[in-house]
């Protein structure tokens, strides 16, 4: 029953009254990691420094004096935040090897809370991308692909199809933190959030997927892809866990100018019952073309669900969003031409042999560190950061990332409490349809819904909500106002509670972990 439930009342509870010990959870994951290695989840798996922390978490149950409610509760966090002693790769050549002599602040606040780190979870080439299948280590698989619900609907185009071939992606570009969590082999997993990326990969792999307010969260220590948007992400199973994670990370870091000076209280969520009190809106430009038919019906049943529960629901407008992928496109490729300027071949990473002179050796470095996506974005962000092109593109942009702002400012003045909206425009493809686009085309596509909120600097939730007629998951996003988690939270909470979303029945990892894992009924909102 721990292993399905939430982290405050039944795992901490558990490890609380003796009926498991951190050891025991941590050796469960271990070996979890082990039977699901064919997803690729992890890079690198930390095995002896997890049991280490596990003993060192049972000394203090056993004295009666647990850190808090992450006490003994094993955790991935994505590679591209910093570890001390651990590899952190960023799933790059550029990156191979390198051991940061410092932990990231997320990480220091979950392993001073007592929190057992498993490892380092894949991820596309330094964050860019939207499948998780762009990393030097290869694509991550989605848990969903080997579960009983997929393998029952998918039915191959002919007999000798291999069926290993049908498999589908997780998203990106925390893909391997949504497939750790998605698949038990974590209880809780850090991403980081640009543009959607802890949110589509948790729509795909049927898990919440938490980007809180810009500044809520330091990003000390996140490797760093579009400063002014980048948020680490919270990946967890339930709403409530989203909760506890949050709690243990917000608040000020003067390792970051960026985070909040307020003191944060962590909060635990009230169990709504009367959702009358609130005003959801229902923005009409999130209904985007190649948006399928299925979601669209989601969507509208998710409204009528909260109509039906005396909430008011009314359709609002952002005028901007037409332009908003666009604006998100200059601004990323911008502060990416920025950031990757540090990976020189001098300080730390990858350097290569040729020596001709320093000239050669950094265009050598970069070539041979960076794959193709990455060298892409960082011409397009020196293109438009040109003495003649700066005017035109990046302060334009700007500009516009202003109005976007302001479109969300205007609807929540208005009295709205909560946006309610699709978070992907489809359920996962497989991974051989998704490789037919380049990496930007998919990028556009999959990032239409979800980048909006990292250009104004909200708060937004995917909570699973059913399944697709495929078997595969669909999520619906919740956008909240600026730092108002608690609000976005209770009330992602209560549709959550609504929809019971049907836990994922693996079928590859039974055979080898018989019993670990129990089901719930399916979801009855589909």
């Amino acid at each position: 029953a721990a292993w399905k439930g939430g982290l405050r009342f039944q795992v901490s509870a558990a490890l609380k009254e003796g009926h498991v010990t951190p050891t025991e959870l941590c050796q469960r994951c271990l070996s979890l990691i082990k039977s699901t290695k064919f997803l690729n989840a992890y890079i690198t798996v930390a095995e002896e420094t997890a049991l280490k922390q596990a003993e060192e978490s049972e000394k203090r149950y056993q004295r009666g004096q647990p850190l808090g409610v992450l006490d003994g509760i094993p955790i991935a966090v994505k590679d591209n935040f910093n570890t001390a002693g651990i590899e952190t790769t960023c799933a790059s050549n550029m990156l191979k090897g390198y051991v940061s002599p410092y932990n990231a602040t997320v990480v220091q606040k979950l392993l001073d809370q007592g929190a057992v780190l498993l490892g380092k979870t894949n991820l596309d080439e330094f964050a860019m991308g939207s499948g998780s299948t762009d990393g030097v280590f290869g694509p991550v698989r989605n848990p969903w692909s080997y579960s009983r619900q997929y393998k029952e609907k998918s039915v191959p185009k002919s007999h000798s199809e291999d069926k290993d071939a049908n498999w589908v992606i997780t998203g990106g570009s925390s893909g391997g933190s949504a497939a750790a969590v998605s698949s038990f082999t974590c209880f809780a997993a850090l991403g980081s959030d640009t543009g959607g990326s802890t949110r589509n990969p948790a729509a795909h792999c049927g898990v919440v997927g938490l980007k809180p307010t810009y500044g809520l969260i330091s990003r000390h220590g996140l490797i760093p892809l579009v400063n002014s948007m980048d948020v680490p992400g919270i990946l967890t199973r339930c709403v409530d866990d989203a909760a506890v994670v949050l709690g243990s990370l917000a608040g000020h870091d003067p390792k970051d100018s960026t985070t909040i000076q307020d003191n944060f209280k962590p909060f635990e969520l009230p169990n709504l019952t009367d959702v009358s009190k609130f005003l959801i809106g229902i923005p009409k430009e999130y209904h985007a073309p190649g948006l399928s038919s299925e979601i669209l019906a989601l969507w509208s049943k998710a409204a009528d669900l909260f109509k039906n529960a005396g909430a008011k629901v009314i359709e609002v407008s952002l005028p901007h969003t037409c332009y908003s992928i666009v604006c998100y496109h200059v601004l990323c490729t911008a502060e990416v031409a920025s950031n990757m300027a540090r990976f020189d071949g001098l300080e730390y990473g990858h350097r290569s042999d040729v020596n001709k002179s320093t000239e050669s050796m950094y265009a050598a470095t970069r070539r041979e560190g960076f794959n193709d996506v990455v060298r892409g974005r960082i011409l397009s962000g020196n293109y438009f950061l040109l003495k003649q092109n700066y005017e035109n593109y990046f302060i334009k942009a700007q500009k516009v990332r202003r109005l976007i702002a302001n479109d969300f400012v205007k609807v929540f003045r208005s009295g709205v409490d909560i946006l309610l909206t699709p978070t992907t425009l489809s359920d996962a493809v497989p991974y051989m349809e998704f490789i037919k686009e380049d990496n930007r085309t998919r990028s556009t596509q999959e990032d239409i819904l979800t980048q909006a909120a990292n250009m104004a600097g909200l708060p937004a939730i995917n909570v699973p909500t059913a399944l697709s007629e495929r078997g595969l998951p669909v999520g619906l996003q919740f956008i909240g106002r600026s730092f108002q988690e608690k609000q976005l939270l209770t009330v992602a909470k209560w549709f959550e509670k609504q929809v019971k979303f049907p836990m994922i029945q693996l079928e590859e990892v039974k055979r080898h972990d018989h019993g670990v894992f129990q089901h719930q009924k399916s979801a009855s909102f589909s």
